[in-house]
């Protein structure tokens, strides 16, 4: 990972290619903000906060690090508000990260939680809740078709996309097998390509 940038005027101004560099304030706003609008679950809106609004990485780095976060135990969005702190302000940006992405969230838990508990026979309130359920899958589909738009000038990595999607959701093998094969094969076939990158230079 990148050393953490400790510049004030770079943090200030941005990074290249209209990227900006967040601070520690930046993050734990920014994720505070994710957690309190993520219905569902942070990850179809973790792409939208990252890339298209903040704009702290690309989408091809966006789907790179969460391929990372994903085969690493614990939950995607939470390993993933630590990575892009430690990225970009060690483990301070890891920090208010992560306190910023399960703050809010917390609060609003228990307080329905409370709720929860004395309305849960009410039909509406189920009603209501197969309702999320909806809205969290549209959203949820929307951020993979997001994900893979990068992948289509990657022939290599758009076929082990597919391979992990067939293993998993037709073939129903569990998660860990399945990244166990498919990660060294993405590895090598990235490696390759950076190879054949090099030789044509």
């Amino acid at each position: 990972m990148k050393q953490p940038i400790s510049s004030p005027a770079v943090a200030a101004h941005g990074t290249d290619e209209g990227l900006q560099t967040p601070t520690v304030r930046d993050l734990f706003f920014g994720f505070l903000g994710l957690g309190f609008t993520s219905f569902g679950g942070a990850l179809p809106l973790a792409r939208r906060t990252i890339v298209e609004q903040r704009r702290w990485l690309h989408a091809s780095e966006f789907t790179d690090l969460l391929g990372l976060c994903q085969f690493l135990p614990g939950g995607n969005v939470i390993n993933l508000s630590v990575a892009l702190g430690m990225r970009f302000q060690g483990w301070r940006g890891a920090l208010a990260g992560i306190l910023g992405l399960i703050a809010g969230p917390s609060l609003v838990v228990v307080g329905l939680g409370v709720l929860y508990e004395r309305t849960q026979n009410d039909p509406h309130v189920r009603h209501l809740f197969v309702g999320l359920a909806a809205a969290a899958a549209g959203l949820l589909v929307s951020m993979a078709l997001k994900i893979v738009l990068p992948l289509r000038r990657d022939p290599a990595a758009a076929v082990v996309a597919a391979l992990g999607f067939v293993a998993i959701a037709v073939l129903r093998t569990p998660l860990l097998p399945t990244m166990l094969v498919l990660t060294p094969v993405g590895i090598a076939l990235a490696a390759r390509a950076a190879r054949k990158e090099g030789g044509a230079r």
